[in-house]
C-alpha cells in the first residue's frame, strides 16, 4: 500500500493528497506533527534529510520527496487523468502557474520561515501577519494577472479540467484564508478555487477532512 506522511495543514501534503485522489489511487496516511516538531524527528530524517514532509512511500518502498516531483511521478505512473496538458506549451503554462505558487509564494511562508521570524529574529505577532499577507498579495497579485490576461485560463487554471496548477493553488488559498487575508481583489483566483473545491478529489484532501485534524 501506498503511504503518504504529511500534516494536515502542510500546503505541499495537500497537494499530494488532491493528485493522489484525482487519480483515483487508495493511500494510507502518517501524520507527522509539525507544530510539534516531529518533522526534525530520527524517523523522519530518515525519510527526508531535509526534515519536512511530504513523503510518498511506493508499494515497492521507494520514498519520493518534494511535493512538485511527487506529482509528476503520480502523472507519469498514471497518466489518466492528466496533471499535464498534452502540448509543450500547455505543461510550460502550467508548471509556470505551479512554480508560482509552490517555488515563489509558499517557500516565504511556511511554517519555519515563520518560527524564525518570531523565535530568532523576535518580530512580534503583528509584524509577523503583515509580512505573511505581504507576500500573498504580491504573488497572488501576479498570479491573478496571469490568469485574467491568458487564454490559456478557463474553468480551471489551465482549460476546464484540473491541472498541476490547481493542486497548488487550492492549499495556498486555504492557507491566505487561514491567515484572513483579503482575497477580494482575486476574482478569478476566488472562482478557479471554487470550482476546484466543488470537486471531491479536492473536498477529501482538504485539511479539515484528514484523519489527524482533530
Amino acid at each position: 500500500m501506498t503511504t503518504l506522511y504529511g500534516y494536515f495543514r502542510s500546503s505541499a501534503a495537500y497537494r499530494v493528497r488532491i493528485a493522489l485522489n484525482l487519480k483515483g489511487l487508495d493511500y494510507d496516511q502518517a501524520p507527522v506533527n509539525l507544530v510539534k516538531g516531529e518533522q526534525r524527528g530520527e524517523a523522519n530524517l530518515a525519510r527526508n534529510s531535509q526534515g519536512l514532509v511530504p513523503v510518498l512511500e511506493t508499494s515497492e518502498g521507494t520514498q519520493l520527496t518534494q511535493s512538485l516531483a511527487i506529482c509528476e511521478y503520480l502523472d507519469e505512473m498514471y497518466p489518466e487523468p492528466a496533471l499535464l496538458p498534452a502540448d509543450a506549451e500547455g505543461r510550460a503554462r502550467v508548471r509556470a502557474l505551479a512554480q508560482l505558487v509552490a517555488c515563489e509564494i509558499h517557500p516565504l511562508n511556511n511554517l519555519k520561515v515563520l518560527k524564525y521570524l518570531v523565535g530568532e529574529l523576535g518580530v512580534d505577532d503583528e509584524a509577523k501577519l503583515g509580512w505573511y499577507r505581504h507576500w500573498i498579495a504580491e504573488g497572488f497579485q501576479a498570479l491573478e494577472a496571469q490568469l485574467t490576461a491568458e487564454a490559456g485560463s478557463g474553468d480551471f487554471c489551465h482549460g476546464d479540467s484540473p491541472s498541476l496548477a490547481d493542486i497548488c493553488l487550492v492549499p495556498q488559498v486555504f492557507n491566505a484564508e487561514r491567515f484572513e487575508c483579503d482575497l477580494s481583489p482575486y476574482p478569478m483566483i476566488r472562482r478557479i478555487a471554487a470550482n476546484c473545491r466543488a470537486l471531491p478529489a479536492f473536498a477529501e484532501a482538504a485539511p479539515e477532512a484528514q484523519p489527524d485534524a482533530g
